[in-house]
């Protein structure tokens, strides 16, 4: 017997908030295990490879970023798929982040102005990303000072360009679905 496809449209609007809510659970449960294993899992010293890490890091997400990019122009919830998107990549680009700034003071405690435990990076990743700057925590020495400008950089491209991109394949989608 075969099953025949119902468009998102065809959908009762019960469906239709159950297959939201599911989707927006799993970008949650993604968040949370991207968060919870950065504080559990844990770090060695990446002597020589700590910038490999990072490019293949940031890498990642940005094929992630390719790939759920995608699937919002296909997805019959565009709009929540994108806020899907921000809930995982998001937290993937910080923890990134703060993983490198952690060993980064691990392997070489003069990089920044204070010691670093994993709340602290985490800490200091997300006032570079709010741009909010307190001071308390300051790169020191050039590598520091390096990673801590590609994260700027990184941040600038999440808040426009990609949050741009996002509204524009919603949008796409949305336009496609009322031709």
């Amino acid at each position: 017997m075969r099953r025949t496809e119902v468009s998102y449209a065809q959908l009762s609007p019960r469906k239709r908030r159950r297959l939201a809510t599911r989707s927006l659970l799993r970008s949650l449960l993604v968040s949370v295990v991207i968060i919870a294993g950065y504080f559990l899992l844990p770090m060695t010293h990446l002597d020589g490879t700590l910038s490999l890490a990072l490019a293949a890091g940031l890498v990642v997400v940005a094929l992630l970023l390719a790939w759920q990019i995608r699937e919002i122009t296909r997805s019959p919830y565009p709009r929540i798929r994108a806020v899907g998107t921000l809930a995982t990549s998001l937290p993937l680009f910080l923890a990134i982040f703060a993983t490198t700034y952690f060993l980064l003071g691990r392997n070489q405690p003069a990089n920044f102005s204070q010691s670093l435990s994993k709340l602290d990076s985490a800490y200091f990743t997300v006032t570079v990303f709010a741009t909010v700057g307190f001071g308390d925590i300051v790169p020191v020495t050039e590598i520091a000072r390096i990673v801590t400008i590609i994260q700027m950089f990184g941040d600038l491209l999440i808040v426009g360009l990609v949050a741009r991109v996002l509204f524009g394949a919603v949008q796409h989608n949305l336009s496609q679905r009322e031709e």
